[in-house]
């Protein structure tokens, strides 16, 4: 810009302001004056020259109005202080004469997540202006240019060989002694020592190297040939694409205009390639407000110490989980503890359960598979489950999409395999003979295990080891040597799943139910009635009612079709975030039209999944997850809806309901002193129990029950015993005592 610039004393235009940021001495009274008083030590004037200036302005009466104001600035992030933008001296790359090409094969790059490949990068494609490659500095790597001292004659070396075959051509003009590159022991091509090469032009004048360095960027963006030594050696590595070019890459997102660009250009421009197939965009890890760590703000979360307290598998999968890469990640160290708890601590406890009962029955897997048709279904339906997850984790990482992966592994893990597969068979293992419905409920749990481990290897390979220690199924001495786990489509029953998800959905909701009521799942309750909206719906729940009934601990379900009237009466009102965008303006008139909706209409609505609404006469299709149903309750009833189910929980609790929830509390309590007195499960014991009326009623009808669940030969009730231990039923405090026999 022609006014920033002063002639200095060679008479060459230079900017107003030098490398130190003070103004040149030309400059007169304001010459060798700092333009920012901050980059002055401990003796700044009073006055910076920003208010000289207008002083000196408003005194010529040359200003026409003097003001302060706060606008944004540039900051080093170091030292905080402002920073200057100098014009200097640059070599360029020419990448604008390859702009359509580098936007063309952009396009066919995988990027993740594909905002980033279309709008950061593609936008700054689409904007390109030529690369500024060299940079003022020392340490690097040397521009390798020499020019005569008019610039006229210039070259640009591209080898050693073809460096040493110039400096004999200088040697032999005279303007170098000798070849210091000679000995190839001793090579530094850095500076001080490639300055001090002098090499002769093709008209016989002195050339000297450029001083700049290049810019680092492009070292790394030539690294797929550098890290080869192409093109002297493994050039089929390249030129035949046996190493080229990458699968997968991976770096922050403020790679765009960095390593992404430069690996992008130079293939482009070298190859008409591009450098990698698949690039997945990092997000920043934030501290738990989503503020930037930094050692001044001290916010930073020590990396060691955090390893050392949560274990590098629970810091992996919080991480891989907790958000997209790609997305910027809100580190909170609670949220690490639960993942340490909820994957980590579950999938523990699940082989210390499976460990613990092998043991006893000595189970090493040297039976024969018991084939899937002869299984149980539970059993059926976690590996149908399990082969639907290596299916989806194989999809979600072949989609260089981790988090999906490792949350529906967590899914599996938490809510499938612990709180549904083995909570309801913890009978197979623990009761009856070593029969062919034990063996199937081992080898079942035992696959699910060593798959999984084989699909998160992280703890994974420790309990990898632990399972394969005993059965020898695999040679390897690692997960990390043993192949991902195939999916088998044979093992995936998706109707099985459905009717397994209703279950689990439907106990979830009357669990939910009780819990808000604070009625105890050992308390037995008479009735659920469920609305149902077709007969295969009906046919799927009645094909896993028992074990609903069993989960929630309710005695009968009830189905209530449209011949049955509405005895359960739905509403329905809008999701105002998920419609909003899709409704608009119309958004009032739709909210109406959802609150008038018929009984029939929201059945409908949760059969077919939508409806079409009439709004100022043009049609609009309303989906179900456009809106929340919702149910009243009924006097003596509790009622929820979800995902399409509405359930009504008899809340009622008869006499005889009351004698079975104590009997199952009795049970607990004497399983908990039993662990406390560390008697082995297959020990067998006589209880004595201290008389009372409920106690007394309670056995005369469930003192089998009792004996069975807790390996009791007999059951007296006594008041001449001196209890030491004692129990709470219900508010009761109950002596008893439990001896092993």
């Amino acid at each position: 810009v022609p006014p920033m610039l002063i002639k200095n004393h060679e008479d060459k235009l230079v900017p107003l302001v030098d490398l130190q940021g003070k103004f040149v001495k030309e400059m007169g009274e304001l010459g060798g004056k700092y333009v920012k008083n901050e980059y002055y030590g401990s003796e700044a004037p009073e006055k910076s020259v920003d208010v000289e200036i207008a002083i000196k302005l408003k005194e010529e009466n040359k200003a026409f109005k003097v003001e302060k104001y706060e606008h944004s600035y540039p900051h080093c992030w170091r030292t905080d202080k402002p920073i200057l933008y100098y014009p200097m001296e640059s070599w360029f790359i020419k990448t604008t004469a390859v702009k359509d090409k580098l936007v063309e094969l952009n396009k066919t790059i995988n990027w993740k997540p594909k905002a980033t490949g279309e709008g950061r990068f593609g936008n700054w494609l689409e904007n390109l202006v030529d690369w500024n490659l060299s940079r003022s500095r020392f340490w690097g790597t040397p521009l390798p240019i020499w020019r005569t001292e008019d610039g006229k004659e210039a070259k640009c070396i591209g080898s050693i060989e073809e460096l040493n075959h110039e400096i004999e051509l200088s040697i032999k003009a005279g303007l170098m002694t000798d070849n210091p590159y000679k000995d190839k022991t001793t090579l530094d091509l850095h500076r001080p020592f490639i300055d001090a090469v002098v090499l002769v032009s093709n008209t016989g004048q002195k050339m000297l190297r450029e001083t700049d360095l290049i810019d680092v960027w492009f070292d790394s963006g030539a690294m797929p040939y550098a890290q080869v030594h192409y093109p002297f050696e493994n050039q089929n590595d390249i030129d035949k694409n046996l190493n080229f070019p990458a699968d997968f890459i991976a770096e922050g997102v403020d790679q765009t205009r960095g390593w992404f660009f430069t690996l992008h250009a130079i293939s482009v421009m070298l190859f008409d390639s591009i450098a990698y197939k698949n690039v997945v965009a990092n997000g920043l890890v934030l501290d738990k407000n989503g503020n930037k760590m930094s050692k001044r703000l001290g916010n930073t979360i020590e990396p060691f110490s955090t390893i050392n307290q949560y274990g590098a598998d629970a810091v992996r999968w919080y991480m891989l989980s907790n958000s997209n890469p790609w997305d910027n990640l809100k580190f909170d160290l609670d949220g690490l503890g639960e993942t340490q708890r909820k994957l980590f601590s579950t999938l523990y406890n699940i082989y210390g359960f499976f460990a613990l009962y092998a043991n006893i029955d000595g189970f090493t897997y040297n039976q024969e598979n018991i084939t899937i048709e002869n299984r149980p279904e539970i059993d059926r339906w976690i590996l149908s489950r399990l082969h639907s997850l290596i299916k989806e984790v194989d999809q979600s990482m072949q989609d260089y999409d981790p988090t999906k992966a490792t949350r529906a592994i967590q899914e599996f893990v938490t809510d499938h395999l612990s709180n549904w597969y083995v909570r309801l068979c913890r009978r197979r293992f623990w009761k009856g003979d070593y029969s062919e419905d034990k063996i199937a409920a081992y080898q079942t749990l035992y696959e699910c295990l060593e798959t999984v481990s084989r699909l998160s290897p992280f703890y994974a390979d420790k309990l990898f080891m632990d399972l394969n220690a005993v059965t020898k199924r695999f040679n390897q001495q690692s997960v990390h040597l043993v192949d991902f786990p195939l999916s088998n489509d044979q093992f995936i029953n998706k109707e099985l799943e459905i009717r397994m998800g209703l279950a689990q959905d439907a106990s979830s909701m009357i669990l939910g139910m009780r819990k808000k009521l604070n009625l105890k799942v050992r308390q037995p309750l008479a009735k659920i009635m469920i609305p149902v909206l077709n007969d295969t719906q009906t046919e799927r729940i009645k094909s896993v009612e028992n074990l609903i009934l069993s989960e929630v601990n309710v005695k009968e379900i009830q189905y209530l079709t449209d011949k049955d009237g509405e005895v359960i009466v739905k509403t329905a009102k809008p999701d105002f975030k998920k419609l909003g965008p899709k409704a608009g303006a119309k958004m009032k008139q739709i909210n109406l039209a959802i609150q008038k909706l018929k009984a029939d209409q929201i059945n409908a609505l949760e059969n077919d999944g939508s409806i079409n609404l009439v709004i100022d006469n043009e049609t609009f299709n309303l989906l179900l997850e456009d809106v929340e149903i919702l149910s009243k309750d009924m006097p003596g009833w509790q009622v929820a809806s979800e995902k399409g189910l509405t359930i009504a929980l008899d809340i009622n609790i008869t006499e005889s309901l009351k004698l079975e929830g104590v009997a199952r509390e009795l049970v607990n309590r004497i399983q908990g002193l039993r662990k406390d007195s560390n008697f082995v499960v297959t020990d067998r014991v006589d209880i004595t129990l201290q008389k009372g009326a409920d106690i007394v009623e309670t056995l005369n009808h469930f003192n089998d029950y009792i004996c069975g669940e807790t390996l009791a030969d007999t059951i007296q009730v006594s008041n001449n015993v001196s209890f030491t231990n004692f129990i709470d039923i219900n508010g009761m405090n109950i002596g008893i005592e439990i001896l092993k026999k």
